[in-house]
């Protein structure tokens, strides 16, 4: 295989989880909330555009359709699990994927354990490799700056505010008036959202799907990638990302030209679970700190500080 599509390829998944790990961040870093189902979601956003464009519909559509069918059923799930305690929450969203998982699996309809084949968002009839490789950078960080520039814009607006207040204390936040049920029902639907619109990426790209593609080990990855580069920061959410398919794409590679003495799959767990634990031990907080709200008023304190220590110089 030309070591140039093996590149691009890794750009391309580096994209696809880069979504994965924003909406996670969303989730997690900035409301709190343990989602261990995130692998139901992406499957649900999969699924939907294999569907969709196996009927004739157009990519974009199939792409929004398949965001919004995750967003529903995530705010479906959450109406229920919301009020239970992180660690109650974490069971029953991560037993719910598997159920959904071993549903999609038994429904010959959709492909059941035989999968399905899935028609590519954009082809260019004739296109190398390369070219093919190269239309899907565009379309999924096109995609990535879209879900990059939502979610920044929303943890430093008011809502994001509120969000991290019911995250640090939510008996507080109700007590100012702020319905930690409501804002967590939107939170967790935004979120399942953005890791719909990954699965539809990633089925396009890959051109075929089955239930085995969407196994718990999926939702893991992503919890590296945002406890990694630290959680409630959107750049280190992707820098995350980009390190952990490093290493998962990187194995893969490695075993085309180099003798490796431990199975490529082995050979990632083991890097995964060596980094972990040196974050945990000297870096509990991830690579990068939790990013700073910054709105107008937080900078017109902060000018107004300086220019009165100025003054008093």
């Amino acid at each position: 295989m030309d070591p140039l599509v093996y590149v691009l390829d890794l750009i391309v998944f580096i994209g696809i989880f880069g979504i994965m790990s924003l909406s996670l961040n969303l989730e997690f870093g900035f409301a709190g909330l343990a989602n261990f189902g995130k692998v139901a979601f992406f499957l649900v956003g999969a699924y939907s555009y294999a569907l969709l464009s196996e009927i004739g519909v157009s990519f974009y559509l199939c792409l929004i359709a398949g965001a919004l069918v995750s967003a529903t059923v995530g705010f479906l799930v959450s109406l229920p699990t919301l009020r239970l305690r992180e660690d109650h929450l974490a069971i029953v969203v991560l037993t719910f994927g598997e159920i959904l998982r071993l549903v999609v699996k038994s429904e010959r309809w959709i492909g059941g354990v035989w999968g399905m084949a899935v028609s590519p968002a954009i082809s260019v009839a004739g296109a190398s490799a390369r070219v093919g490789v190269l239309v899907n950078i565009g379309l999924v960080y096109l995609c990535l700056v879209i879900c990059f520039l939502v979610v920044q814009l929303l943890a430093n607006s008011p809502y994001g505010r509120v969000i991290r207040a019911i995250r640090e204390d939510e008996i507080a936040a109700e007590a100012l008036g702020k319905d930690r049920a409501k804002y967590r029902a939107q939170i967790f639907a935004l979120g399942s959202a953005i890791a719909g619109l990954a699965g539809g990426l990633y089925a396009q790209y890959i051109q075929f799907i089955d239930p085995y593609m969407f196994m718990p080990m999926i939702t893991f990855t992503v919890w590296i990638m945002v406890i990694l580069d630290g959680p409630a920061n959107n750049w280190g959410a992707l820098l995350g990302a980009a390190l952990v398919m490093l290493f998962d794409r990187g194995t893969n590679i490695a075993k085309d030209y180099l003798a490796l003495a431990v199975d490529p799959s082995n050979l990632q767990y083991i890097l995964f679970g060596v980094l972990i634990i040196l974050i945990l031990l000297y870096r509990p907080q991830g690579l990068l700190r939790e990013s700073k709200v910054k709105t107008k008023a937080i900078d017109r304190v902060g000018h107004g500080r300086r220019a009165t220590k100025n003054k008093g110089s």
